[in-house]
């Protein structure tokens, strides 16, 4: 008859495989909130090439014309005669505010001149074109 203490004991052990699953999990899920958090301000257009163009500081204020000649004032739909009230409704005295106008590349340049000349009429509005490098 064998007696309960002659057995030899296990050593006992920590598993952590769960800890490293839950850790990477952890890991994944705040790599890919961090992809959200861009700030996007214009819609997504086809830009033309340039290769002189240079990179401004972020825009405060975005008019986006995309191929079909629809035009947007920060991702809401506005009307050319409304343009320009619209950019002087956000800027702020006594500041200088970047407009920058996304436009595709199909879109007819009469239009694109006559956005850039609605924008100019407003004071303290600075104009710059977006453009995407070859």
């Amino acid at each position: 008859m064998r007696l309960l203490d002659d057995e030899p004991e296990l050593p006992l052990t920590i598993n952590i495989v769960p800890l490293i699953d839950v850790m990477f999990a952890l890991l994944t899920f705040f790599i890919m909130s961090t992809l959200f958090l861009t700030r996007s301000q214009g819609l997504p257009v086809n830009l033309p090439k340039a290769a002189t163009g240079q990179v401004e500081r972020p825009a405060q204020v975005t008019v986006t014309i995309n191929k079909t000649g629809q035009m947007f004032l920060d991702k809401q739909a506005i009307s050319i005669e409304q343009l320009e009230n619209g950019v002087r409704q956000k800027v702020q005295p006594q500041q200088q505010m970047m407009v920058v106008i996304n436009a595709d590349e199909g879109v007819s340049h009469g239009q694109v001149v006559a956005v850039m000349d609605k924008v100019r009429r407003v004071d303290g509005a600075k104009l710059a074109i977006a453009t995407q490098k070859p």
